[in-house]
């Protein structure tokens, strides 16, 4: 029996979806436009594992065909499985997530088809209920692939937009009695998004093109397979931890951390003497409630889970890994810093040693030492590949080059941010 349009895969859409990484993110403002190509989000979903939950929700729809009456099921099965109190009616949030993931996906995977065929075609999808006036002024326009107008208005463009795109080469175009249309002017209009939220923004877009919504899904992805191999650094668009350059613009950096906090002179850990590394393990396990032989579950701020253990502090042979250019003396700022953060921030960068992407998160808060002459800075960071303590303290620089050095450090998605 011949299968029917629309119920086989589409590998190209497949392809696009499983390259994503699950970001955690606390609105839907806090990545926009291309940056989707790369991360899978939901608004609102700031743990981890909830949002890997929901994108196998999702993949499992694409490759699967999950209807929106299935993908209910599990999303039910997943917030009751995490405990996530979501904002919004859930008919209306799983129809969201479950349109858009599945839209974007689809048009990324025509994206890449396209790319040969001389000539793109707008069309309106009929099923549109209430369709809108630019799109429906759009239908059967006949434009470049590389005209300009393909930037900011492939489809879909806007919450709930069906409209699509299809192709033809030069010959085809001749044979149809088909002429290229003149390529329309966009008026660009400024929008602020998320005025209501922790992140709001302004953002660029053609009239007839919802907020976020200007640009092209699947570009990137595309554009990606044609970079040539790395010599030992990291593929476009990717750069490796610590590298200056992003993937995910900055959260708005006006708002500064807030005023340091006194770290006192008891908390302070004696200087390191060899075989008493247990001494200083124990120190930093002690503010969770654990010790050595004797890990602890922890719950951060916005209610993602760690466990805290001894493991922490062994290298791949076992062997403790604890001193390292006297910070050991500040394990105790560490802790408090994961405990009682100023910020959290989340973060897709470059793992050189797995070379791969990978989904970092940054716990960061801002001291002032014992001697009140010299502000300090703790960073614990942890992602696939491990965790990373940075604590910075005695530094003989300008304001200035503190606060830039502060700065590279917040990037990504702010999740959490200590009340003054």
């Amino acid at each position: 029996m011949p299968a029917r349009y629309g119920t086989l895969p589409f590998d190209a859409q497949i392809a696009f979806f499983r390259r994503k990484l699950a970001l955690p993110t606390r609105t839907w403002t806090d990545i926009v436009h291309g940056n989707h190509d790369h991360a899978f989000v939901v608004a609102g979903a700031m743990r981890m594992a909830l949002v890997e939950d929901l994108q196998a929700a999702v993949q499992k729809a694409i490759e699967q065909g999950t209807t929106l009456k299935q993908f209910r099921k599990d999303f039910d099965r997943i917030v009751q499985k995490h405990g996530w109190s979501y904002r919004g009616a859930r008919g209306w949030r799983t129809r969201v997530i479950y349109e858009t993931n599945l839209r974007t996906s689809y048009q990324a995977g025509r994206y890449a088809q396209l790319q040969r065929m001389d000539y793109w075609q707008y069309h309106h999808s009929p099923a549109s209920s209430d369709p809108r006036p630019q799109h429906l002024a759009w239908d059967g326009l006949i434009l470049p692939r590389d005209d300009p107008f393909w930037q900011t208005n492939y489809p879909p463009n806007g919450f709930g937009c069906k409209c699509t795109v299809t192709g033809m080469n030069s010959a085809t175009l001749k044979r149809k009695g088909l002429k290229p249309s003149e390529s329309p002017r966009l008026k660009m209009r400024k929008v602020r998004i998320g005025v209501r939220g922790p992140n709001p923004r302004t953002v660029t877009v053609p009239e007839g093109v919802g907020p976020g919504w200007a640009y092209p899904p699947g570009r990137d992805a595309w554009m990606r397979q044609f970079v040539p191999p790395p010599k030992g650094d990291a593929p476009w668009p990717w750069r490796r931890m610590g590298d200056r350059p992003r993937l995910i613009p900055d959260f708005p950096a006006q708002d500064l951390l807030p005023e340091p906090r006194p770290f006192s002179e008891k908390d302070l850990l004696p200087p390191f003497r060899k075989g008493e590394e247990t001494a200083y393990v124990g120190a930093f396990l002690a503010e969770f409630g654990a010790a050595i032989g004797k890990p602890a579950p922890f719950t951060d701020v916005t209610g993602e889970v760690l466990v805290v253990g001894e493991e922490m502090f062994r290298d791949a042979k076992g062997r403790w890994k604890v001193a390292k250019h006297g910070r050991e003396r500040y394990l105790k700022m560490l802790a408090r810093t994961l405990k009682d953060p100023d910020e959290v921030w989340v973060a897709m960068e470059w793992h050189h040693a797995l070379g791969k992407a990978v989904v970092r998160r940054r716990y960061i808060a801002w001291f002032e030492l014992p001697d009140g002459s010299r502000p300090g800075f703790a960073v614990f960071e942890y992602g696939q590949g491990g965790w990373l303590g940075i604590t910075t303290y005695q530094r003989l620089i300008s304001a200035d080059e503190l606060d830039a050095e502060i700065n590279n450090i917040r990037r990504g998605v702010r999740l959490y941010k200590r009340k003054p």
